[in-house]
């Protein structure tokens, strides 16, 4: 029965003056586990120094979906744990249901990889349903929000993100979690959240606030519910629950909806995040501004302050030492602030990272390198806030350096 309609006002009444959330905020075993992974130095010395002391709630911490590592990604759960960890943002992605309502997911279309959907009744309603693997195709499926009313909505319960290719059932299909990641905190689910709800239960684990607005997979506008419309509602969610505009950073990766806030919510508009999405474009690179799609400048005559590249963006490597990108000199020389993702997502990094490490991939080559790289985003390209799947990690950091 966990997340039905019956016993989810429940649970959220329960969290929402849980005495437990009172209690010190704590970092775990993991932090310690990175700096002993670190080559010595003064660095590592002084991460080691703080090991007593206890871990702030810091605005530099921001919980990514809540704390996706090992808790399924948009739930009370994953976000109540990343509050735990001293995160002081936390993070709602927002798409909208068949019935316009906002709710908390990483994308329109991954019901599938995040949710029970496919176990469920309310599979016949998917875009795609389940497909099993052959010998020429991987599986797959696609389930979206808004195949589906709010009140279905309510009935799922998350999952990890994750779909095994090779299925040849929905079991195997709904089995796929990295091994780096686990299932222990979602034997049975997770407990999916409208905006709304998010807004709430934030404000009471004593967080602010940062939705990224994602794009819809539908055509719009949808069923007359424009792009503007949807962008609004968002605002007006946080106006309604008596948010100040100064406790939230609305993102998008779509500039229109950030001008929009700029120019029709302007108290929001002031700390909209502009999600840069241009290093998806061939031959962009972060060194070389003849191949940005905007220069800093302009931005910021657009009256964007804040963008947030992903971490492999804002660094770069000088006779192997780890140094702030041409792209983040430039923000920063335009009086941009920025804030990056995604620490703690790309499992071990003995082999040169992955994705987000990409741009120093020639000296990662243990999980230690994880610190050194926060410093210099910190330190050197002064980022304001570090989204992490597991943010003691970060909260560690700034707690032990005294950031706020």
């Amino acid at each position: 029965m966990k997340g039905s309609t019956m016993f989810r006002p429940i649970i959220l009444a329960l969290l929402l003056c849980a005495p437990a959330l009172a209690e010190p905020i704590t970092s775990g075993p993991r932090p310690l586990y990175l700096v002993d992974q670190m080559a010595p130095g003064p660095l590592r010395d002084r991460l080691m120094s703080c090991a007593n002391d206890p871990v702030r709630r810091t605005l530099f911490s921001i919980g990514h979906r809540g704390a996706p590592m090992q808790f399924p990604e948009h739930t009370v759960e994953s976000y109540v744990a990343a509050a735990r960890m001293g995160a002081g943002i936390l993070e709602c992605d927002v798409t909208f249901t068949a019935d316009k309502e906002l709710v908390c997911r990483h994308a329109q279309n991954d019901l599938h990889t995040t949710t029970n959907i496919l176990a469920t009744d309310l599979a016949v309603k998917c875009t795609a349903g389940f497909t099993p693997a052959d010998d020429d195709m991987r599986a797959h499926a696609e389930c979206r929000t808004s195949d589906i009313t709010l009140a279905e909505f309510r009935t799922l319960t998350g999952k990890m993100d994750a779909a095994n290719p090779n299925a040849r059932s929905v079991a195997q299909y709904m089995d796929g979690t990295a091994g780096w990641r686990t299932d222990l905190y979602a034997a049975d689910g997770g407990d999916l959240m409208t905006h709304a709800e998010s807004i709430a239960l934030f404000k009471s684990l004593g967080a602010k606030f940062t939705p990224e607005l994602k794009p819809a997979v539908v055509e719009m506008p949808y069923d007359g519910f424009s792009q503007e419309d949807y962008a609004q509602k968002l605002i007006d969610e946080y106006i309604s629950a008596g948010i100040p505009a100064s406790d939230v950073w609305v993102q998008s990766f779509n500039l229109d909806d950030v001008l929009y806030w700029i120019r029709h919510a302007p108290e929001f508009g002031a700390q909209a995040v502009y999600l840069d999405g241009s290093y998806r474009i061939e031959g962009w690179r972060p060194d070389l501004p003849e191949t940005w799609v905007h220069q800093m400048g302009d931005l910021k005559a657009m009256g964007v302050n804040y963008i947030a590249p992903p971490t492999w963006v804002l660094l770069a490597l000088v006779d192997g030492e780890i140094v702030p990108s041409r792209y983040a000199l430039e923000a920063r020389a335009a009086g941009i602030e920025i804030i990056t993702w995604t620490i703690e997502r790309s499992g071990p990094l003995q082999n040169g990272g992955g994705w987000y490490y990409q741009t120093i991939k020639d000296v990662t080559n243990s999980d230690g390198i994880m610190y050194e790289v926060i410093d210099v985003l910190a330190q050197q390209v002064g980022v304001k806030g570090i989204f992490s799947d597991w943010p003691a990690t970060t909260s560690y950091y700034a707690s032990c350096v005294g950031l706020d």
